[in-house]
């Protein structure tokens, strides 16, 4: 039984059979145990995460996030969904694969947490990899307290990138339009990287495309050249801001929605 684990976060699990503990973390019954994060080549994961993909570590993505996890009082959980390699200080890693910084294995989708315990949720460029994701939104608002936030981040001009899946693009509306149902209110909407980074995200892969009709070992060797190149580029994210057509072409959007009482 779940609830058994009296530290911490433990104390709010839910007590049910599709969870169990194997080797001191949860385990949704539908995750494949020997599923297993492959350790990241640290040259590619370090050109990809400080180059070419870095939305993640934007001034205004690094700061909001700083933000909410300053304003959880001591007894709150924060939850990270589909953290990846990252590990924020004090919250609990949910991921699809087991890895050194995985303490919840299985999906979004279901969630091991009673009703209204959990203080934060992270969604950092998770809802495009998720075919139902108003079902994950919904069971995010289940488990959050009123008043609990729910910071959202998503792609908008940025190409294909299967993890395993890539099904969705947000444009400020859409995502918007996700928390405009009844239970959410909406505290803040903003791009994470500007036109300057959707500019170079789309032309890196319209090089790569182009190169691989020569065959397809070129498209990488092209896409880190170009994605060299053209970093520039992402050097125009400081104009966005002062444009009034800024939701053009950016690369992304980030969303701040708290949880309502009663739907209200």
């Amino acid at each position: 039984m779940l609830n058994n684990q009296e530290d911490g976060w433990k104390k709010s699990l839910l007590v049910s059979p599709r969870w169990r503990w194997m080797g001191g973390k949860l385990w949704h019954q539908m995750a494949d145990s020997p599923l297993r994060e492959k350790p990241p080549n640290p040259i590619q994961y370090a050109f990809v995460k400080f180059i070419y993909a870095d939305q993640n570590r934007s001034r205004a993505v690094r700061r909001q996030l700083q933000a909410l996890m300053d304003g959880l009082s001591g007894d709150d959980i924060g939850l990270n969904i589909g953290s990846g390699q990252v590990r924020f200080p004090g919250l609990v890693n949910l991921e699809i694969g087991d890895g050194p910084n995985t303490d919840i294995i299985g999906f979004g989708t279901e969630l091991p947490f009673m009703d209204n315990t959990v203080g934060l949720v992270i969604l950092q460029e998770v809802l495009e990899h998720v075919d139902d994701f108003q079902q994950l939104l919904a069971e995010v608002r289940r488990v959050l307290k009123p008043g609990g936030i729910c910071y959202c981040q998503v792609p908008f001009q940025i190409g294909f990138h299967p993890g395993p899946y890539d099904f969705w693009r947000f444009s400020r509306q859409g995502l918007e339009y996700c928390f405009r149902g009844p239970g959410w209110k909406i505290e803040r909407t903003h791009i994470s990287l500007g036109h300057g980074s959707g500019f170079y995200r789309i032309a890196v892969e319209f090089i790569a495309v182009t190169a691989s009709c020569l065959g397809r070992l070129f498209y990488k060797p092209a896409k880190l050249l170009a994605a060299t190149v053209l970093y520039p580029f992402k050097l125009f994210d400081f104009l966005t801001e002062f444009s009034s057509e800024k939701d053009r072409i950016p690369a992304g959007y980030f969303c701040v929605a708290s949880k309502l009482e009663d739907g209200r």
